[in-house]
């Protein structure tokens, strides 16, 4: 396994729509192994296909925490096929948006279907952090970020931030 660059705002890959996965095949497998390990090492609940240079249908999540069992998914081409009428508006943050965070409204349990590494068909009904991540990742796969829900002032202001965040750093490592 290897680990993979993760992509950041204002990167265009991250507007892009993925394509769907015709074959869930070995070198599948081998990238979304690869995905694992690269959001395990950034210290992320989800990682999705664009966010690592590639416009291809797949997302891996890992909602457990540190004195958990993992509870992995690696999806292939998910789709969302049901959700509650419920929401619930909760603080999120993402890896191509480093260290910023905004209360984002989401629907409170959702059930994705999807193809597993191994080419089979599943289904799964989630709730919590692990429904939010879902739609988080899902979105990703649209081209769509957490911070497009967001009015344009407060999107504004985050970005700013980060930027500014961003240029302090530079500036440091000099």
């Amino acid at each position: 396994m290897s680990l993979m660059k993760v992509f950041e705002v204002p990167e265009p890959i991250l507007r892009q729509k993925a394509e769907k996965i015709e074959k869930v095949d070995n070198e599948i497998a081998r990238i979304l192994d690869d995905m694992l390990e690269t959001m395990y090492a950034t210290n992320g609940v989800g990682l999705a296909g664009n966010q690592v240079g590639l416009l291809k249908r797949l997302v891996v999540i890992d909602c457990a925490g540190e004195d958990q069992e993992p509870d992995i998914l690696q999806m292939v081409n998910p789709v969302i096929v049901a959700h509650s009428k419920e929401t619930l508006c909760k603080s999120e943050g993402c890896l191509s948006v480093p260290r910023e965070y905004a209360d984002v409204e989401r629907w409170a349990s959702v059930t994705v279907q999807y193809t597993d590494k191994k080419g089979n068909i599943q289904t799964r009904t989630a709730d919590g952090l692990l429904a939010k991540a879902i739609q988080h990742e899902l979105d990703h796969l649209e081209g769509i970020l957490f911070i497009d829900y967001l009015s344009p002032l407060k999107r504004n202001k985050l970005l700013k931030h980060l930027e500014k965040r961003r240029k302090k750093e530079a500036k440091e490592a000099e």
